[in-house]
This record gives C-alpha cells, sequence and structure tokens, in this order.
C-alpha cells in the first residue's frame, strides 16, 4: 500500500496512525534488536516502518611509518535487506531511505530493482549528509547533486525510463516517493520561504508526500503545512516527532539537527536530576505534540524513537491505543 493511500484512508475514517524510524543494524549484528525494538509495537498498528540508509565514513589509522592512512568504512550497511526483513516478518509497509551520498545513478538504480523484485513500493529519497569533515555536500562524480535529480531519477524508472535508456519495452515500477521537509529549514538554507521553494521543485520533480525534520514546536509545524499550501505544495505533509531521552540532547539536537527547543521543554529537562526523568518528559511532551497535531486534523504521525522504543510504545499507547 502507497504512503499517500494510508494517508488518505486514515484522513477518510478518522483514524489516526504513526509511522517510527529505525536504524539498520551497525555491521557484524543481527536483526535481533531491530525486531525487539519493532515487536512491542504492532499491538498498535504501526502504519509504516522507515529504515534510514547510512553513506560512507572516514576513519584515519595510524600505520607502522607513523603517518595516518586515510580509509573508508561502512557502519550500518544492509538498508534493503533489513527492510526486506521487517516486511517479511510483520506484513507492515516499510521505506528505505535512498540517499545521493556517496553512490552513482547506477548504484541507486541497482537499489532499486532490487527493492521493485522484493515488492517494497514506497522509499523516501534524501540528498544525505556530508562526509564527517567536509564544509559542502560532494556528490558522487556519477551521482546527483541534490535531492531533486534523484527524485527524478525515481519518477523516471516509474515511467519505464534507466539511467541508458537501454530497455525500450519493460515492466513500470510503482514507487511512491516521500521526500524531506524542514519546519525550521533546512540549514543550508538561506531562509524558510527559499527552502520551501525547494521543497516544491522536489515535489515538482515526482515527489508524492513530504515528511518533516524533527520539530518539538506544534506551532511551528501547523505554519509550515500552511506555508507550504500557500506555496502550491499539494501533497501529504507528515510531522516529524523526537521523543527526548537525554539531558545532554538539549545540545545535541541542535547542534545536529538545527532545531529550536521550546524554553518550557527546556526548563523541564533541566529540572531533571537523572535521564530517566528526562525520558519520562519526553514521553509527556511527545505525547501533548501528538494530541495537539491530531485534534489539529493530522492523520500520520512520524516518530524518530532511532534505538530503543520503550518510550514509544508508552507514547503510543496514549494517542493511538
Amino acid at each position: 500500500m502507497k504512503i499517500t493511500d494510508i494517508v488518505k484512508q486514515a484522513e477518510r475514517e478518522g483514524t489516526p496512525r504513526f509511522a517510527v524510524e529505525l536504524l539498520p543494524p551497525l555491521k557484524g549484528d543481527g536483526v535481533q534488536s531491530i525486531f525487539e525494538a519493532i515487536d512491542p509495537l504492532m499491538e498498535f498498528s504501526p502504519a509504516y516502518i522507515n529504515v534510514t540508509c547510512h553513506r560512507e565514513d572516514v576513519k584515519y589509522v595510524e600505520r607502522e611509518d607513523g603517518l595516518l592512512e586515510k580509509r573508508v568504512v561502512r557502519r550500518r550497511p544492509g538498508t534493503v535487506g533489513i527492510s526486506a526483513a521487517i516486511m517479511r516478518r510483520y506484513n507492515v509497509e516499510v521505506v528505505p531511505h535512498i540517499i545521493c551520498g556517496g553512490l552513482s545513478k547506477y548504484d541507486i538504480e541497482d537499489a532499486l530493482i532490487d527493492l521493485d523484485f522484493l515488492g517494497i513500493n514506497n522509499v523516501l529519497a534524501l540528498r544525505g549528509d556530508c562526509l564527517k569533515g567536509e564544509r559542502t555536500f560532494t556528490p558522487h562524480p556519477d551521482g546527483h547533486t541534490n535531492a531533486s535529480q534523484l527524485v527524478g531519477q525515481i519518477a523516471a524508472m516509474n515511467t519505464g525510463n534507466f539511467i541508458d535508456c537501454e530497455v525500450a519495452e519493460c515492466r513500470h515500477s510503482r514507487f511512491c516517493i516521500g521526500v524531506a521537509g524542514y519546519p525550521e529549514k533546512h540549514m543550508e538554507a538561506p531562509n524558510l520561504d527559499h527552502d520551501i521553494r525547494y521543497l516544491k521543485e522536489k515535489v515538482d520533480a515526482g515527489a508524492d508526500y513530504i515528511v518533516t525534520q524533527m520539530s518539538f514546536d506544534n506551532e511551528k509545524i501547523l505554519s509550515f503545512i500552511d506555508r507550504c499550501r500557500r506555496a502550491g505544495i499539494r501533497v501529504p505533509i507528515i510531522p516529524g516527532i523526537k521523543p527526548f531521552s537525554t539531558k545532554s540532547q538539549l545540545t545535541v539536537l541542535p547542534q545536529v539537527f538545527h532545531v529550536d527547543l521550546p524554553q518550557k521543554l527546556v526548563d523541564r529537562v533541566e529540572k531533571c536530576s537523572d535521564n530517566g526523568q528526562v525520558r519520562q518528559v519526553g514521553i509527556e511532551w511527545a505525547v501533548e505534540q501528538g494530541r495537539g497535531l491530531i485534534e489539529a486534523g493530522i492523520p500520520v504521525l512520524h516518530f524518530y524513537p532511532m534505538g530503543k522504543t520503550d518510550n514509544m510504545y508508552r507514547i503510543a499507547k496514549e494517542l493511538f491505543g
């Protein structure tokens, strides 16, 4: 089932749904930790499960002669495989991420063909992060510079067009394409209006729906949706919520994700004596956020628990139980 159809169904039936985003296991780990994270949530019938994709990393290893040798490593491979394993085990829709970073157009095409063979018809198309140490994004020599180009490649495959036009008659893929939106603007954008114009380019290139970056402020989320609508963006927009879990996230989340934290949330976290109390505050805040967005008519919410999902279980029980 396409994500857009899930959103329409939830809207039509007046039954809000939720999704969760998880990381593939670290290289060398098995799938059990992922299954243990998902198992409890199936009680509440998640609409879909997003699986992130991580580009290569760089590390420097000291050689015997004392010089540093640059090595490329991949810490979390397996996005396609873990997506298929989740779908097979739970019979739930999965949304693997497809990124530009570190991949050629041919790498991307191969991954999309694999997904099509596996019956996975939903993807989230992202540019991806810079390599560690890079100040600006550097695309693969045979890859894409931005997410709009990536969306265009996926949309072209849906019409039977491959990179080299080497197939004249073929079965068309049916990918439902999601993209990212930023209620507080992408860190590289000069302002939010400029960022929304770029978002519209992704939609015009073929994106079917939008998932927002995490935001802890419903007013900013709803204002963003309204501004998108006024800019002519009509596709579904699914808000992203991150359950707060550690006191260190007071500085980590603004640094890494460039989001503002409401002072009311900051005050509540600062009063906590340990991360157990912070986790409780995060659950309560996510429930308040979710309830407010549902009351505003949002049919599907996207949560970023990323690792352990005990907090997500409690949130889902409050909102969707």
